[in-house]
């Protein structure tokens, strides 16, 4: 199944990258996988997107949690939280 996913703020800048197509391997149902999936890449994606670091979700626009399903042509982005000041 193909994705796109996004990184933004200091996700992104810490990557290097904003964006990209992926295709999943059948194993990977949800956003929590998706996370698992891409810090298997190791080096940096293991270190950015570490299950300890507090990171916010979104699938379709819309924030999520770790058990979200995604589908076909779905969209799961990453970033830090936000806070105001």
């Amino acid at each position: 199944m193909k994705i796109q996913l996004r990184f933004f703020a200091s996700v992104r800048e810490k990557l290097g990258v904003s964006e990209e197509t992926a295709e999943l391997p059948s194993d990977v149902k949800t956003v929590g996988d998706v996370r698992t999936w891409l810090c298997a890449r190791g080096g940096l994606w293991a270190e950015v997107l570490a299950e300890d670091r507090a990171l916010r979700t979104a699938y379709q626009h819309v924030m999520c949690d770790a058990a979200e399903v995604v589908t076909e042509g779905s969209e799961v982005a990453f970033f830090p939280p936000v806070t105001g000041g």
